[in-house]
């Protein structure tokens, strides 16, 4: 290999022959580790907007990383209201769950057609401690979350799922605010 300066000042022109090419290819073949291994990704949906476009974010990443995608609905328990008597919530509840399971297996067609690993899993709870049980369960990498960003008596009253996932997850927590600007091409 030779090195001769180039017509622009600090600039410089390299003349390989036949010898240099094993050397030219072990430097560019410098094995690098993947610095960020997402293997599974869990996406909490109450089927809004706001979680939608969590999910675009969730597959986006699962298909840059090849990672599988876990697609969580919880099911909030019934208020508890005394003295209005009992309302049997039982069959309510097996309605909504069932409407819940056909809603993510079309969406885990949907992704599938992608080429990415996904499956539905639908559980009932309180929706944080729900979603952190699962993602301790399922030993998964990152949580993409939305949040529909509540704020005062609204936040007050209602919690934010999105926080106790935040404070509680055992993994890393991607929360996607519904109106901000995005960094992903769908």
């Amino acid at each position: 290999m030779k090195a001769k300066p180039a017509e622009h000042p600090g600039e410089v022109i390299f003349e390989l022959n036949r010898t240099d090419e094993a050397m030219m290819n072990a430097a560019t073949d410098i094995a690098t580790p993947d610095e960020c291994q997402i293997q599974r990704i869990l996406v909490p949906l109450d089927f809004s907007a706001a979680s939608g476009k969590a999910l675009d974010y969730a597959i986006s990443m699962a298909r840059e990383h090849r990672a599988a995608i876990t697609l969580l609905h919880v099911i909030p328990p019934p208020p508890y209201a005394p003295g209005y008597g009992g309302i049997e919530f039982g069959p309510v509840e097996e309605g909504m769950r069932i409407g819940a399971s056909k809603d993510l297996a079309a969406y885990c067609a949907d992704i599938q057609r992608e080429g990415i690993v996904a499956e539905g899993l639908v559980r009932v709870g309180s929706p944080g401690l729900e979603i952190v049980e699962a993602a301790r369960s399922l030993k998964v990498d990152l949580i993409v979350i939305s949040t529909h960003g509540r704020s005062g008596l609204k936040h007050l009253l209602m919690g934010s799922v999105a926080e106790v996932v935040v404070r509680q997850a055992p993994c890393p927590v991607l929360v996607v605010r519904e109106k901000e600007r995005d960094f992903i091409r769908k």
